[in-house]
């Protein structure tokens, strides 16, 4: 009785998922089918003579009859097309405001929504045989692997679910879409702008009217109204020009105009393609502030201070170059990042004005020239056997171009005391002895007394 017992309590647990499930009308008929069954079942088996008789011992092995083979699996829909996607959306959506709040029906149905929606994005953007590369109007796009979704797309402006949706990023203007807007682009990549013409527009807000871009966007050419109908029109702080909300997403940077007139480092409103433009454009020297405004170092001692600096290092660089310590080092690989800083004194970048105006370049340069002028007049025994003795008082320490103290001939480039050279008011002791020398060299030979 007891392997009895036993074998009934494991077919009531495991159900054969074979067995049609009764309904109403035979359930009392099944009912009484299985008693019968159960009931002629309760004797057990004859065994001939000889067989031996194995008994179930306590442990029951579990041979999977308990799972449910042909059941749907989870996430899988049947709806195979666009349009069944969107009812059974809508149906799902329909279910959740019906359900109490904050329910367990009401989650389960919410979750069910997700999964519909990311089937229909699936549906909507394949992503299984795109290529890796695609150029567009000198576009570069690469094909992202990220899954982040805090990118948004440049050309539609909405979000990119990078778990499901593929999108590229522009290797030169960093222009980030989905793919299926790849063909709607019609801006050309910014990068070779800046790499054919780098330069600022240096009017402050040239602003010429809505009415001169015919009531269009200046980029999408989509119809703009400054009452917002049927788009909001905003206008760019650094072109002067009128955009719709697709283009113009209220992004703040920096205005160039505004920092060499007015030393105003306060951002402004951009579109995307002037945002862009002037991302690149950061780093790149293009200003001269003599030129453009001379009157900015009268004001700005940032810029003054700044401008000494850069000229003694220019002094410092011919030392450096002759000099196989400094070379081995890569003393000059110190200003990698400001390159143009050893090769003029005069060209300025964006981002080197706002440094200057902050006090981060003031501090990183004097950290520089006081590292090259520790090289020079202490460290290496060659670059000190280059230095000057002042050829007017003979007297003193020996004299480098770059010192506060001294003043160099703009002609021979001899280093004289400073105080030397303005109290002499003569010329460069060097400068006239090598005139007398070219006199003498061209000097017409005297006549002859006996002819």
């Amino acid at each position: 009785m007891e392997y009895d017992e036993k074998l009934a309590r494991f077919r009531q647990a495991h159900l054969n998922p074979f067995n049609k499930q009764l309904g109403p009308r035979q359930h009392e008929q099944g009912a009484g089918e299985e008693a019968l069954d159960v009931a002629s079942e309760e004797a057990p088996p004859q065994l001939r003579p000889g067989e031996p008789e194995f008994r179930c011992t306590e442990r029951v092995m579990d041979l999977g009859l308990s799972e449910d083979h042909f059941s749907r699996p989870v996430g899988l829909f049947l709806a195979s097309d666009l349009q069944q996607l969107r009812q059974a959306i809508e149906e799902c959506k329909q279910v959740i405001l019906e359900l109490p709040e904050h329910s367990e029906k009401q989650k389960d149905a919410v979750v069910r929504l997700i999964h519909l929606r990311l089937k229909l994005q699936e549906l909507k953007d394949p992503s299984d045989e795109e290529p890796n590369i695609r150029v567009l109007l000198e576009h570069r796009f690469y094909k992202e692997k990220s899954k982040s979704v805090k990118q948004a797309c440049d050309k539609c402006n909405t979000i990119i679910w990078g778990l499901i949706q593929t999108w590229y990023t522009c290797t030169g203007c960093y222009y980030r879409c989905h793919s299926k807007c790849l063909n709607l682009i019609s801006k050309p990549c910014v990068r070779s702008k800046v790499s054919h013409q780098a330069e600022y527009e240096l009017n402050i807000c040239p602003e010429t009217g809505l009415d001169s871009q015919d009531y269009r966007c200046a980029e999408c050419r989509a119809p703009i109204s400054l009452r917002g109908v049927p788009s909001e029109a905003r206008q760019c702080d650094y072109t002067g020009q009128y955009y719709c909300s697709h283009c113009h997403w209220n992004d703040l940077a920096i205005i160039p105009a505004r920092v060499v007139h007015n030393w105003d480092f306060e951002p402004r409103k951009v579109s995307r393609c002037s945002m862009r433009y002037l991302a690149l454009m950061v780093s790149r020297p293009v200003l001269r502030l003599r030129e453009i405004n001379p009157l900015l170092f009268n004001y700005v001692e940032e810029l003054v201070e700044i401008r000494k600096l850069r000229q003694d290092i220019l002094l410092m660089k011919p030392y450096f170059i002759t000099c196989k310590e400094a070379m081995e080092a890569r003393l000059l690989l110190q200003l990698q990042d400001r390159q143009h800083f050893v090769e003029n004194d005069e060209m300025y970048s964006v981002q080197d004005l706002l440094d200057a105006h902050t006090g981060r370049l003031g501090c990183s340069l004097t950290e520089t020239h006081t590292l090259f002028a520790k090289h020079i007049k202490l460290d290496c025994e060659r670059c000190q056997a280059k230095g000057f003795v002042c050829e007017l008082c003979r007297e003193g320490d020996v004299l480098f171009p770059f010192d506060s103290h001294t003043s160099v001939c703009t002609d021979c480039s001899a280093v004289f005391h400073r105080d030397c050279y303005y109290d002499n008011s003569t010329t460069c002791p060097k400068c006239a002895r090598l005139t007398l020398r070219k006199q003498s060299l061209f000097q017409d030979p005297a006549p002859d007394v006996d002819a």
